[in-house]
């Protein structure tokens, strides 16, 4: 029964509603300072999602900041693009309300896929208290159902056994996307910041406080 509870707790933060989400408008983007090419291309939306092979089991190990947070292992999640989001056409994918819940995959495939994934992570927590996360959030241009950009995402130091997921992550993945559609910050700076350590990702872009 755990592991059903475990199935649906999965994704990452909702995009906010924004005022730059009119289709009609571009949003503009400062000039990037980070090249995003490292990072892997997924295969992008699909109409039907099937399950993806996860990482063998043990293969994945977790890291930690000095606070300790978790961070995912880079060699198993190293994150992934969806191909369909580009600087150029913002307003219609990241930045239009309801996008990313036209994008995001059925608990059906992501509950199995995690089942799998915390096989490969070991991860041994509370079953309640791991995220299925995107690295790369779909509100970011994060691919939906790569598996290079999905991981079982422990909870942050402090957190009550059995409480449910509270990542402060959310948090930092909503406050990215509100500065790229406000035009502050480049698509690929958030996204190369966001996979690269999502708890110094503000502070590289050069807003350690947000907004």
């Amino acid at each position: 029964m755990a592991l059903l509870v475990l199935s649906m707790t999965i994704g990452c933060s909702k995009e906010a509603a924004h005022p730059a989400n009119a289709p009609a408008q571009a949003v503009p983007q400062p000039a990037p300072k980070q090249n995003n090419s490292a990072i892997p291309v997924g295969p992008g939306p699909q109409g039907t999602y099937t399950v993806q092979a996860q990482p063998a089991p043990g293969s994945c190990h977790y890291r930690k900041t000095a606070a300790g947070e978790p961070l995912p292992d880079p060699a198993c999640t190293p994150g992934a693009l969806n191909p369909t989001v580009t600087a150029a056409n913002l307003a219609d994918t990241i930045c239009k309300s309801g996008y990313t819940a036209s994008i995001r995959p059925n608990s059906n495939i992501t509950g199995r896929e995690k089942t799998e994934n915390i096989k490969s992570y070991g991860y041994n927590g509370d079953p309640r208290d791991g995220e299925y996360d995107h690295l790369i959030s779909l509100e970011l241009g994060g691919d939906p159902n790569d598996a290079r950009n999905l991981w079982v995402e422990p909870p942050s130091p402090g957190h009550k056994d059995g409480a449910g997921p509270n990542n402060p992550k959310d948090g930092v993945e909503s406050k990215l996307h509100t500065l790229i559609c406000d035009g502050k910050v480049a698509l690929s700076d958030a996204q190369v910041a966001i996979a690269t350590d999502w708890t110094t990702a503000l502070a590289t872009v050069g807003f350690p406080a947000g907004k």
